[in-house]
């Protein structure tokens, strides 16, 4: 958090320099006002390309069999560019390597731990650890402790659904 605004202030400052350097040339014919506006106009430039910049930089830091199954594009109010071009606030990746096949009752069972990654003015990073019946597409989540199914929150995905055709269908 720290370098990112350290990283504003001297694109700012470098924003600010350009509209000191174009005052110049131009004789002082530009109002004083043109270097603040810069300066906030680098600013504001460097926020914003840091957004929507952050999905991309997060998933290029994943290995190679992490792989994204939702994403959450939420507008927000204050940032008025958001309703026209959606940034990625939030999503959901799975770790093919690290699930656990198992078969019960006849049954396909994937053990896999799902993670969720979420921006904003602190970066999270929660898992929860899910059990998946491949043949009935019932996924419910594990408890941390004892690795009990919590039934009371099961829930019934689609064939389409990113994440059953990742865990299931996947060779």
């Amino acid at each position: 958090m720290i370098w990112h605004l350290i990283a504003a202030i001297f694109a700012g400052l470098g924003a600010a320099g350009i509209g000191l350097l174009l005052r110049t040339l131009s004789g002082k014919r530009l109002p004083r006002w043109v270097v603040p506006v810069c300066a906030g106009l680098g600013m504001l430039g460097y926020q914003v390309q840091h957004e929507y910049g952050w999905f991309e930089h997060k998933r290029q830091q994943l290995p190679d069999s992490a792989k994204v199954v939702a994403t959450t594009q939420e507008p927000a109010l204050w940032r008025p560019w958001t309703y026209l071009l959606p940034m990625t606030t939030a999503f959901t990746v799975v770790d093919r390597d690290d699930r656990i096949v198992t078969t019960a009752d006849g049954q396909r069972l994937v053990e896999f731990i799902l993670y969720r990654f979420t921006s904003g003015a602190s970066e999270r990073v929660v898992h929860q650890t899910q059990l998946l019946n491949c043949d009935s597409r019932e996924l419910v989540p594990l408890s941390e402790e004892q690795r009990q199914p919590q039934t009371d929150e099961l829930r019934r995905l689609t064939d389409s659904d990113p994440l059953y055709r990742e865990i299931c269908q996947a060779n």
